[in-house]
Parts: C-alpha cells; structure tokens; sequence
C-alpha cells in the first residue's frame, strides 16, 4: 500500500501530517486573530493575522490584517498588506478601495488617482471611486476636475451625502455661493441636523451679509451638539466683525465652561477682550492659553494672532 501510495502521488505520510497541522495552525491564527480585531485588541489581532498570513497566501486574512492595521494608524504597513492583496485578487474592489483611501491618507494623492482608475476599470459604476478621486484632485489643485468627478458620484448616487458636502466645499472655495448653498440645503433636507453641512451654510450666509440665517445655522449646531467647538469660534467672529465684543466674549466663556482644555477659547476670548480695552483679563488668557499649551507662547503677539 505504501509503494502504491507513492507512484499515485499520496506523500510521504509524514508530510501529510506537516500539512495538517500547517492548516490548523493557520485557520487557529486567523480566527484568533478575526476575534482579537472584534474585540477590539489590536495588537494580538495584528500578531496573530500576521503570523497566519506568514503560513497561508489568504485574501480575506490579508483583509483583516490590513482592517486592524488602518485602525493602528500603521499606514505604511497596511499599504504593503494591500499592494499583496491587489496582486493576489486584482479585481477585489474592496480591497482597491481600501487602498485608495490608505493612499489618501499618506497624502500620495497620484496614487490614490491610479488605483480610483483601477476601480472605474472594473466597475464603471462605482461612485466611492469617483468620490474619492475628486477628493485627490481638490488635493493637487484641480478644483474644476474635482467638480467634475463629484459630479459623477453623485450622477451615479443621488444619495451621497459626503459628496455633496464636499462638492459645496469646493464650490465655496471657489465663491459659488448660490450652488454650494443648493448642495447643502440637499443634504439638510435629508439631515437638518448635519453639523458640517450647516457650518459651512453658516459660514456662507455670513459671508454674503444674512446675518440671521448664519446665527439660526450656528444656534442649530450648539442645539444639536454642545461641545462643537467650530459653532463657537464662527459665531464669536462674527460677533468680533459686528463688534459686538461684550457678545463675543460672553459665547468664549460659555464654550470655556464646556470645554475648559480648549486653549484656543482663551487665546479668541483674550483677543477680544484686548480689543474692548480690557487689558488685564486679556493677559489672564494669554496666560492661560501658555499654561495649556506652552509651545503657543513663542508664536503669540501683543494681538493674540497666530
């Protein structure tokens, strides 16, 4: 039976059993390291994916491993993990997707533009791909390109609200206040409570003189989200540019109250209390502006400008 064994290919019987408990070792690293990453242990999740992707070239265990490396900031590594992936299943789309966006956050925005080109390649369909190459070409300048390609995500889904926001950025950046507004009020009649969105009308409305509709913005932010610390800075400005400066300093003090450890309260309030002629309570905020933060006080002028 051996001799026969051997001629039609059964192995050594010894290496039969290698291979087992190679198989067993890697299915026992990989769902240990699949429970880890939900669970949220981290780094036992990365040592067990990384040892079962040492004994096995698995696409979903290099999907995970690459998961819980994005969640451990370790771009550069997730990034290699994805490259390996790509080869291994080039038409994974998720996996592409994945790796535009860890692309995006080492800021190689040529490569987040190639690997988008991929996507659309196999799936011309794909808003995520579209999105996320207008996001790189905002990136590298090409505000028009970005217009466009925003554009077709939304083309493709009409319920894309981060496109939409995004597109108003960009439409702002570029002063087209009617259509950056148009933008917006989509994604607020979906969510009237969307803080980016009512921020940036907020800011737009200002800009353009309707003091009322940017304080109603700002007033929904606070209501909705008391610790947003944009709502506060945007409505002590405006009140600064008002020169209501006694109103200024009284929605720093309230944010101050909320969020004691917010050095830039201080360094806003001191500057306007400066500015209304209170010079003794505009040095306490200097003061406590280098307290929490003492790298600040080299960069600080008599104004409290940056």
């Amino acid at each position: 039976m051996g001799l026969l064994s051997a001629l039609f290919g059964g192995g050594k019987p010894e290496e039969n059993q290698q291979e087992k408990q190679e198989q067993k070792n890697f299915e026992i690293l990989k769902y240990d390291g699949i429970r880890a990453r939900n669970m949220n242990q981290l780094a036992y999740a990365a040592k067990c994916l990384e040892q079962a992707a040492a004994l096995r070239d698995d696409a979903e265990t290099l999907q995970f491993l690459a998961d819980v490396y994005i969640k451990m900031n370790r771009m550069p590594d997730a990034r290699i993990v994805l490259d390996k992936l790509k080869a291994l299943e080039p038409g994974n789309v998720r996996a592409l997707l994945t790796l535009a966006h860890v692309c995006y956050m080492q800021e190689d925005y040529e490569g987040v533009k190639a690997v988008c080109q991929q996507v659309i390649g196999q799936d011309a369909d794909n808003a995520e791909a579209y999105y996320l190459a207008a996001k790189a070409e905002y990136e590298l300048r090409n505000d028009l390109q970005a217009i466009v390609l925003s554009t077709k995500a939304l083309a493709l889904n009409e319920g894309f609200i981060p496109a939409y926001q995004f597109r108003a950025e960009v439409l702002w950046k570029m002063r087209q206040a009617k259509e950056a507004l148009e933008d917006l009020d989509r994604i607020l009649a979906s969510n009237p409570e969307e803080e980016e969105a009512l921020l940036l009308k907020g800011t737009i409305e200002a800009a353009q003189g309707n003091a009322g509709e940017a304080y109603a913005c700002i007033d929904k932010v606070t209501e909705v989200n008391p610790f947003n610390e944009k709502a506060y800075l945007l409505k002590g400005g405006m009140l600064c540019e008002e020169k209501a400066f006694g109103k200024a300093i009284e929605v720093y003090t309230e944010a101050l109250e909320l969020m004691p450890g917010h050095a830039v309260f201080y360094q806003e309030r001191g500057r306007v209390r400066l500015l209304a002629g209170d010079k003794d309570g505009s040095v306490e905020d200097m003061k406590k502006v280098i307290e929490l933060n003492p790298e600040s006080g080299q960069h600080i002028n008599g104004e409290f400008k940056n």
